[in-house]
């Protein structure tokens, strides 16, 4: 059974990460995986505080990320990845359970099986209010609620996606074929994708789902949504929402931009992106949406959709009127920390 098992890469970008880099790699080490099976990459964008000497602490294999950011650093560590599997967890995430990755990679022994994905963030009723609110939402963005793109098992809906995906239950997992058009926003947060798959193919930078994307188009278009959680925890403060939501709409710009995004946000769902902007300019319906999850499960944490929203559509909104009248530019870095 241990020589069956497939090897595995994990690729963690760092920038400043020490606050939960510690966490996340305890929990990498505490799973019930074969150990000589495993290999873990740091690829740190030149961090100042103790991440390195954590890493170095759990014998990860350390290497430069000139380029700083998440995605450079995810392609920096797949150059130097040797095994079957990569796994793209972020120092942010924190395995649930022991037996994990052992779950995660039961798909692979279908042969058409190009990656796997767990189903839903793990709800932890200690964590943050933000962290707990995007687990319950089953997404970091609210805009993608209202696009239906999203990828992670929504408590608000009762679903993982609203994007029209064939779907065959398998028992431990789901198998999805995927077809242009309507592909979720898989790839980040968890991920195992086959290692030949995109070695070849990535250059500076990994945008998950811009592989995955790829893949499909490719005719590599069966997944696995796997029916477990991981933790993304998510920094508890509202200027650090802000600075992501910063981050998230202005890289895209940049890098769409230099013609390295692939995935079709340029074709998502209007009628779901001016429901989006009636919502949260007006309150009340997000604030609605709000209540409906919070007599589904009775967290105070829901009651941060509102404001949410208004911030997303804010910093969206402005960024874009910046870009247009100030063109696109690259994001400094340089007192980044990922918390």
């Amino acid at each position: 059974m241990h020589e069956s098992l497939p090897t595995i890469s994990i690729l963690i970008p760092t920038l400043n990460a020490e606050k939960t880099l510690g966490e996340c790699l305890t929990q990498i080490s505490r799973q019930d995986y074969p150990k000589d099976k495993i290999e873990i990459i740091v690829a740190d964008g030149g961090s100042t505080d103790g991440t390195i000497a954590l890493a170095s602490q759990f014998g990860a294999i350390v290497t430069p990320n000139p380029l700083k950011t998440g995605e450079a650093g995810k392609a920096a560590a797949l150059k130097i990845a040797n095994n079957e599997l990569i796994a793209l967890i972020d120092s942010d995430n924190y395995l649930p359970s022991p037996d994990w990755l052992s779950k995660m990679v039961q798909p692979f022994a279908d042969p058409e099986i190009i990656g796997s994905e767990p189903l839903e963030y793990t709800y932890r009723p200690t964590d943050g209010l933000i962290t707990r609110y995007c687990a319950l939402l089953g997404m970091n963005d609210p805009i993608c609620l209202f696009l239906g793109n999203y990828d992670r098992y929504c408590h608000l809906t009762g679903r993982w996606t609203d994007m029209p995906v064939r779907t065959e239950d398998k028992g431990a997992y789901y198998k999805l074929t995927l077809e242009k058009n309507a592909v979720p926003t898989i790839g980040a947060n968890g991920t195992l994708i086959r290692r030949s798959l995109i070695a070849d193919s990535v250059g500076d930078y990994l945008f998950d789902i811009d592989e995955i994307y790829g893949l499909m188009l490719r005719g590599c278009n069966k997944f696995a949504k796997v029916k477990i959680g991981i933790i993304h925890v998510f920094s508890g403060t509202v200027s650090t929402f802000i600075r992501k939501q910063k981050r998230r709409i202005r890289d895209y710009a940049y890098y769409q931009k230099l013609g390295v995004r692939k995935y079709p946000w340029d074709q998502m769902n209007v009628k779901g992106l001016l429901t989006f902007i009636l919502y949260a300019a007006f309150w009340l319906p997000t604030f609605c949406q709000a209540c409906r999850g919070y007599l589904k499960i009775r967290d105070k944490a829901w009651f941060f959709h509102p404001l949410a929203c208004w911030l997303t559509l804010w910093v969206y909104g402005t960024s874009r009127i910046a870009q247009h009248l100030f063109g696109t530019k690259e994001m400094d870095r340089q007192h980044w920390t990922q918390q």
